[in-house]
C-alpha cells in the first residue's frame, strides 16, 4: 500500500490512479493498528515523545523556574531605602516593609503608597549603593 498525506488527512493511492483519480481516505486509528508487524516503530515513537518532554524540560521549564527563583529572592530581600519600580511603572523609594506589602516614596512631595510585594519588578538602586 501506498500512502499520502495532505494537509493533515492520510490517502491511500491505488496503484491504477492518476495523479487526482484513486484517492480513498483512510482512518489513522487503522494505519496505526495495521502496523503491529512493526514492533519497533512504537519505540521510536515512545523515545521521541521523551525526547520532545526532556527538550521542553530544559528549554522550557527549567530556565522559568530558576527565573521564579531570582524573582522571590530579590523580593524577598528589599530593604528600605531601595529605590524600586513596579509592574505599574512607578518608581520609588522603600519607606517601610511588612509581611505581603511595603510603602514606597514617590516623589519630593512624599508621597506615599502601599504595595504589594509581588507587584515589585525590580530593584534600581540597593540601599547601600545609594548611601555612597
Amino acid at each position: 500500500m501506498n500512502f499520502y498525506a495532505f494537509k493533515g488527512r492520510i490517502y491511500e493511492i491505488s496503484k491504477n490512479s492518476t495523479a487526482r483519480k484513486g484517492f480513498k481516505m483512510i482512518n489513522t486509528a487503522m494505519l496505526l493498528t495495521s502496523g503491529a508487524d512493526n514492533g519497533g516503530s512504537m519505540w521510536v515513537t515512545i523515545i521521541m515523545l521523551v525526547a520532545v518532554f526532556v527538550v521542553f524540560y530544559f528549554f522550557g521549564i527549567r530556565p522559568q523556574k530558576k527565573q521564579e527563583k531570582e524573582v522571590a529572592a530579590m523580593r524577598n530581600n528589599l530593604q528600605v531605602g531601595d529605590e524600586i519600580t513596579t509592574i505599574g511603572g512607578i518608581i520609588g523609594k522603600v519607606v517601610s516593609i511588612k509581611e505581603e506589602t511595603c510603602v514606597i516614596e514617590t516623589s519630593r512631595d512624599c508621597t506615599k503608597i502601599r504595595i504589594l510585594k509581588s507587584a515589585v519588578s525590580r530593584v534600581d538602586v540597593k540601599a547601600e549603593d545609594s548611601a555612597d
